[in-house]
């Protein structure tokens, strides 16, 4: 091998769309961040409130553009790149025909629209649900299934569907011109069998949940091996050499947890993102809320047991849009943006915000918290500013995640002893020394805020060969940024807030959020 093949095999190309974003980004074998451009992207059009859709080829181009954008930094070129991998966006659902052209817009994973009076599952596993008590979890998933919102509401999209494919599907078809995706991104209402890391068997009840042809779901190919090879049209649109392979890498949760280095049950790692997550990746099937499967990991043949916080670090621009004003001001005048001030805020008040305590449920659950759950602020006094509410919001959402975090170990049986955070919320300061005190563990970022597309380039480094397997990939790729012990007196007071207030207040208000709910209609049964 020469020496400039051995440079060559060293750099790698993790595509990661996001919501809000799409990142085209280059690394080397040791994680080292070598070349990132992000393109602001629309998150999602809304044309009858609580739709979320896009345009499907948004993300395609916004890739493009990207990668372009990548080429045009100095001392990169796509010579240099020996491979790709790609991380998507959860749930995102893309429906074609025969040649892959979308049938509709993408409903995004934000989507709320429901369809409600579908026949419950019946005979025998109808009862065995009812007997469980999780007969209106299934129903909850069959409402919220796309693929029956599609069938109900628009008949001739539906007869002409030939492949229903996830975001991630739908892009690995526009790099490669196959349908085929990874295992570990098959997160979303689909006839995926978690346990086995692949389609159910024909005559499984979920194929009655969603009622998918078979024949339209795409091949399915585990972590680290190869989708496919790099067509000479999307050479052509994004510059990537053409015949690169595409190796499967993950979702962006699960990308972002091997990015973290999380890869040990004694590890959790949360995602301070859109969607607050706590992940613990074992090597066996551990359902933190049962009937709730765990997702797959990044890894092959290990599951991200993970519970979230519906709409987790939204809530920073929620309380950005309905009480922040000033700081808004402020950062425009100084030319920074305003979360980079909300720490002030949090410094400007004592652990604990003087008794004021969330209970971050602005959007219900399915199980855990169940639909009818509502967000909830107690304590309110006199002396309460909106800086203390900021500050309980963080704490809110730091309990919340304690609380999943307590749930995995348990049911897992190995005890956490270590926290890792990315996302965007881990770029404060405050909010991570928050989480530190509330745990009560060292909590750490990783040495890039881009987690989700190292752990994509981890795998694709395993893919190739640059490593021996995910596992070794992660060790070599993957360090401590920034770490933030406990302070043990601050975290005494949390611990006490924790188990005597925070963790009573659902089962305390639950009654009340039933009677909201049948007085209102709201959240929708």
């Amino acid at each position: 091998m020469s020496a400039a093949t051995a440079v060559a095999a060293d750099r790698l190309l993790a595509l990661d769309v996001g919501t809000q974003s799409v990142r085209a980004l280059l690394f080397d074998a040791r994680g080292e961040q070598l070349g990132r451009v992000r393109i602001p992207i629309q998150p999602y059009v809304s044309p009858q409130p609580g739709w979320a859709e896009n345009d499907a080829d948004l993300y395609w181009r916004a890739i493009g553009e990207a990668c372009r954008g990548l080429w045009a930094l100095p001392g990169i070129s796509p010579e240099q790149v020996a491979g790709v991998a790609l991380t998507t966006q959860r749930g995102t659902v893309v429906v074609t025909d025969a040649e892959g052209r979308p049938l509709r817009p993408a409903m995004v994973w934000l989507d709320q629209r429901r369809t409600e009076g579908l026949p419950r599952i019946g005979g025998v596993t109808g009862l065995g649900f009812r007997a469980l008590r999780v007969a209106d979890t299934v129903a909850a998933f069959q409402a919220d299934t796309e693929a029956n919102w599609i069938r109900s509401h628009e008949p001739e999209v539906w007869r002409r569907i030939a492949h229903y494919l996830l975001l991630s599907g739908y892009l690995v078809h526009r790099l490669t011109g196959v349908f085929v995706d990874s295992t570990a991104s098959q997160v979303g209402y689909l006839p995926f069998d978690y346990k086995r890391f692949s389609w159910v068997k024909p005559g499984a009840w979920q194929w009655q949940v969603v009622p998918v042809d078979p024949t339209w779901l795409p091949e399915l190919v585990p972590p680290a091996g190869e989708l496919g090879r790099i067509t000479a049209d999307a050479s052509a649109a994004t510059g990537i050499p053409t015949g690169l392979p595409l190796v499967a890498a993950a979702a962006d949760k699960a990308a972002e947890v091997l990015g973290s280095g999380a890869v040990d049950p004694s590890v959790v790692a949360l995602s301070y993102g859109t969607t607050a997550t706590a992940n613990i990746t074992h090597r066996r099937y551990v359902e933190a809320v049962p009937l709730v499967p765990p997702y797959p990991s990044a890894i092959p043949g290990a599951w991200s047991v993970e519970v979230s916080v519906p709409r987790g670090y939204w809530m920073v621009e929620w309380f950005k849009q309905q009480f922040a004003a000033a700081e808004v001001a402020a950062a425009a005048t100084r030319g920074v943006e305003p979360e980079a001030l909300f720490d002030e805020l949090v410094e400007s008040t004592p652990p604990g915000a003087m008794g004021l305590t969330v209970q971050p449920y602005w959007s219900p659950g399915v199980r855990i918290p169940g639909p009818e759950a509502k967000g909830a602020i107690v304590g309110f006094g006199d002396v309460h500013t909106r800086a203390h509410v900021y500050r309980a919001i963080l704490e809110g959402l730091a309990y919340a995640l304690r609380d999943g975090t307590d749930r995995i170990a348990r049911r897992g049986k190995v005890p956490v002893t270590a926290v890792r955070v990315a996302g965007g919320g881990a770029q404060s300061r405050a909010a991570l020394q928050l989480t530190a005190d509330v745990f009560g563990l060292p909590t750490a970022t990783p040495h890039t805020f881009e987690a989700a597309g190292l752990g994509a380039a981890i795998v694709l480094a395993a893919g190739l060969g640059v490593h021996r397997d995910v596992e070794t990939a992660a060790h070599e790729m993957t360090r401590l940024g920034a770490v933030h012990d406990p302070d043990p007196r601050v975290h005494a007071m949390y611990d006490e807030l924790y188990e005597r207030v925070y963790r009573r207040m659902y089962g305390r208000l639950r009654p009340l959020y039933e009677e909201i709910r049948r007085v209102t209609g709201y959240p929708t049964r």
